[in-house]
């Protein structure tokens, strides 16, 4: 009883130590669910229609694409390149959810079996906007032939099966296969929906037959000017208030669907100093003499000189070597070595040795059998040459024995070549049509059999030490160290225009930078200024970013406006505004010229400029030679006006006119096809389709945060 007493006594503390506990459980498990949601919201590259857009999701996208490119040939690409996919990879993936969602709402749907009739058809305009390989076109027709698709297909899931080397290359395959079929499913959706959209500005007989009219019905006018020009800008008062009426008028050209960012900069590039510039043509100098010299191969020189341009013995064509090369090699004689020249274009330093100069076949076809050991390769072409088919030996060694197309580009624009690609390419040059050799490798021996020569051309046996003519550390440090202390004494933007120019240096502007671009002035590498610039406020600088560009940039930011998404503030714009009210106050005193012009002559008299225009129909803009412009007004006005009868004011682009029709007639051998006129008015209503689908995007509430991960 007593201990229970004890317990009693103690109950307040342990309710006050036991909800301690419990607030502690409850904050540990909302943290991790706080920090659960933040590492999600982190990886959050952006939305469409509300949706979220995880990185990971899009990055695999991106990299799907790569691997397309690979297999077309395009690989390593570099930062410009990758810029271009990503934003190429984003517009797709938000127009296919776009066109998705909408074609969920009208029952709109792409079956297997129209995918199916389509590949086996092979003419579909469509096929012709994927990535497929030349390969998988019938080389007759031109026509995509799917039957070429099944066949290597099959043959490489076959030989994945009997050889692993070949799995890589069968399942590199099926992915591209399969994202070809997703990319012709999306494609063929859109086009469904867009012809529906199509549909919806449907033309009739009666409209094609008045854009007919309007195409083929021609006037002749006499045409009296009096252009802006003969006002001068100093006789015209325009007030904010003007500019602010037109701005009100103009609104809606101004709504931004994003915002946007005013920014002032200063890049600074670095260059090699003299003393940069002559310590590397020491350098050339020596490499002159080195190619003279007995005592060092060509190879070992253009090594020592750590060349952009490899060399590897081998002889190339023309393409293969740069332009500014080739135009030195037509002067040089054999043998030659050239003193040491400068490009400006690439920004190199050069020296040549001329060493020889062959004909050779530009495309070789060749059969090869891989054998392990040599004297299976020594038996193998015995009897190779004692009449035995290829085509049954190398399926005696579970080889497809095949003949390929080997061309001066595979081995041409490699960067480096190892010993035995080099000795096996030196094989092939040397043989004639029909020959049969065997060339031991590293890994085993290789018998092979030139089947066909083609296109005979000539070829450049060329040493070239290229060097870039950069600048030094020092000379780094030093422009480094120079515009620190710039930036540091200049901490305002004002400070920094008054003083910009007496330091050597230049503030540029940009205006309405948004976060879709990649860069801060196409300077590569400045992804981390372009992430400060949506993260500052007006009148921040930002900190000196250096190594940017080819490491050659140095560059400071400041931000200077922020433009909200919506319209465009009056300030920002008004000044594009005032030429066009000028023109408006300049009309007004124009046109009173014309009060009381009854005719061409009156006109004259008012010292308007007279001109015959001809030619003129409803559906194009008439050109003014004696105001240089054209003027879309005129044609309207022209089609409302009587032959004869004298025009009222007009008001253009360029200037106040009066006119007179003179002649009126339809177009020479002009005929109505109406199934013709329909057509040609249902490709001009595809404009208005594309409209509708950016209103879809403008009201999909897309938010692209790319430029936060790249």
């Amino acid at each position: 009883m007593a201990a229970i007493g004890k317990i009693r006594s103690w109950g307040t503390f342990l309710v006050i130590v036991l909800g301690i506990v419990l607030l502690f459980f409850i904050l540990e498990y909302a943290g991790e669910a706080l920090r659960t949601i933040t590492a999600t919201n982190s990886q959050t590259i952006g939305k469409v229609m509300g949706e979220k857009v995880y990185y990971q999701d899009y990055q695999a996208l991106v990299d799907e694409y790569q691997e397309v490119l690979k297999m077309q040939g395009y690989d390593d690409l570099n930062e410009d390149q990758m810029n271009n996919v990503r934003d190429m990879v984003w517009q797709n993936y938000v127009t296919n959810k776009l066109i998705e969602a909408e074609a969920e709402k009208l029952g709109l749907m792409v079956t297997d079996e129209e995918i199916a009739n389509i590949l086996r058809e092979g003419t579909n305009p469509i096929l012709y906007q994927l990535p497929l390989s030349p390969q998988f076109f019938n080389q007759q027709t031109r026509q995509f032939d799917y039957s070429i698709v099944t066949t290597q297909y099959e043959q490489l899931k076959q030989l994945a099966a009997q050889d692993a080397r070949y799995q890589e290359q069968y399942s590199t395959f099926d992915r591209y296969w399969k994202y070809v079929e997703k990319q012709l499913r999306q494609q063929l959706l859109q086009s469904k929906y867009q012809s529906l959209l199509a549909g919806c500005v449907m033309s009739n007989p009666v409209a094609a037959k008045t854009a007919f009219e309007n195409q083929s019905q021609e006037s002749s006018i006499l045409l009296a000017a009096l252009p802006y020009s003969m006002v001068n800008d100093n006789d015209v008062t325009v007030s904010d208030a003007d500019l602010k009426a037109k701005y009100n008028e103009k609104k809606g050209m101004f709504r931004q669907v994003v915002e946007t960012r005013d920014i002032k900069y200063i890049p600074v590039h670095v260059k090699a100093s003299e003393a940069d510039r002559k310590q590397l043509m020491d350098i050339m100098k020596g490499c002159v003499a080195d190619f003279k010299s007995d005592s060092l191969k060509a190879s070992e020189v253009v090594r020592r000189a750590q060349s952009k341009i490899a060399y590897n013995g081998l002889p190339v064509t023309r393409e293969a070597l740069p332009s500014d090369i080739v135009a030195h090699l037509d002067s040089m004689a054999i043998g030659q070595v050239s003193q040491p020249f400068e490009t400006t274009g690439d920004n190199t330093f050069n020296v040549i040795k001329y060493i020889s100069k062959v004909q050779q076949p530009d495309s070789i076809e060749v059969r090869s059998i891989f054998l392990a050991n040599e004297e299976s390769a020594d038996s193998v072409l015995k009897a190779l040459r004692g009449g035995a088919q290829f085509d049954s030996i190398a399926a005696r060694y579970n080889q497809p024995g095949t003949k390929n197309w080997f061309t001066s580009a595979n081995y041409q624009s490699a960067p480096t070549i190892d010993a035995d690609t080099k000795n096996y390419v030196e094989a092939l040059l040397s043989m004639q049509r029909g020959e049969l050799k065997k060339l031991k490798i590293s890994q085993g021996n290789i018998v092979f059999e030139v089947t066909d020569r083609r296109a005979i051309v000539d070829k450049y046996n060329v040493a070239i030490v290229k060097r870039d003519i950069n600048f030094s550390n020092d000379t780094y440090n030093e422009a480094f160290n120079k515009f620190s202390q710039f930036i540091s004494e200049n901490s305002t933007i004002e400070a920094m225009e008054e003083n910009a120019a007496k330091n050597g240096y230049n503030v540029l502007t940009r205006a309405n930078v948004s976060n879709a671009v990649h860069t801060i002035a196409g300077i590569r590498g400045t992804h981390d200024a372009l992430k400060w610039v949506f993260d500052a406020k007006p009148g921040a600088i930002s900190q000196l970013y250096d190594r940017c560009g080819d490491n050659d940039y140095m560059l400071v930011v400041a931000l200077d406006k922020i433009h909200e998404k919506g319209y465009a503030d009056f300030e920002s714009v008004k000044e594009t505004l005032r030429p066009e009210v000028m023109n408006d106050k300049k009309f007004e005193i124009l046109s009173k010229k014309f009060e009381g012009v009854k005719s061409i002559a009156d006109a004259k008299k008012q010292n308007a400029r007279v001109d015959t225009v001809r030619f003129i129909t409803f559906s194009s803009p008439v050109f003014v030679p004696s105001t240089v412009a054209s003027e879309p007004a005129l044609n309207g006005a022209v089609a409302a006006t009587e032959k004869g009868k004298l025009s009222r004011v007009v008001k253009g682009k360029a200037g106040a006119y009066m006119f007179q029709v003179v002649d009126r007639k339809n177009r020479e051998g002009a005929k109505f096809d109406e199934k013709q006129m329909l057509l040609q008015l249902r490709q001009q209503n595809m404009p208005n389709v594309q409209m509708l689908l950016q209103d879809l995007y403008e009201k999909a509430n897309i938010e692209d945060n790319r430029y936060l991960f790249f």
